[in-house]
C-alpha cells in the first residue's frame, strides 16, 4: 500500500462518486516543497558541520571532557556497587 498512488488511495476511499478533497492538488505541492525545503536546510547543516575545521586544543578539550565524564561514571558505579552489595569494587576479581 505504501507504493499506491493518491489516485488509488482516494478512489479506495472515497470509491468512484466520492469527491476529492478540496485543494488536494495545492497542499501536495505545499507539502512537496516544505519536505524539499527542510531536506535542504538538513543537508546545508551537515554541510557546514562538516566542513567545520577544528583545532587541536578544541579536539583535546573534548576528548578531556569526554574521558572525565566517563571516569566520574565509572566512579559512580563503583560506589554505588559498594553501597549496594557491601563489597570493596576496587578488590580484583581474581583475587
Amino acid at each position: 500500500m505504501h507504493n499506491d498512488s493518491v489516485e488509488t488511495l482516494l478512489l479506495r476511499h472515497y470509491g468512484h462518486d466520492g469527491p476529492a478533497p478540496e485543494a488536494l492538488e495545492q497542499r501536495l505541492i505545499n507539502a512537496v516543497r516544505q519536505d524539499a525545503m527542510t531536506q535542504q536546510q538538513e543537508q546545508s547543516v551537515v554541510v557546514r558541520v562538516l566542513r567545520h575545521r577544528m583545532s587541536r586544543r578544541r579536539a583535546m578539550l573534548l576528548v578531556a571532557v569526554g574521558s572525565g565524564g566517563l571516569g566520574l561514571v565509572a566512579a559512580s558505579l563503583e560506589a554505588l556497587d559498594a553501597t549496594i552489595f557491601g563489597r570493596d569494587a576496587t578488590r580484583s576479581a581474581l583475587s
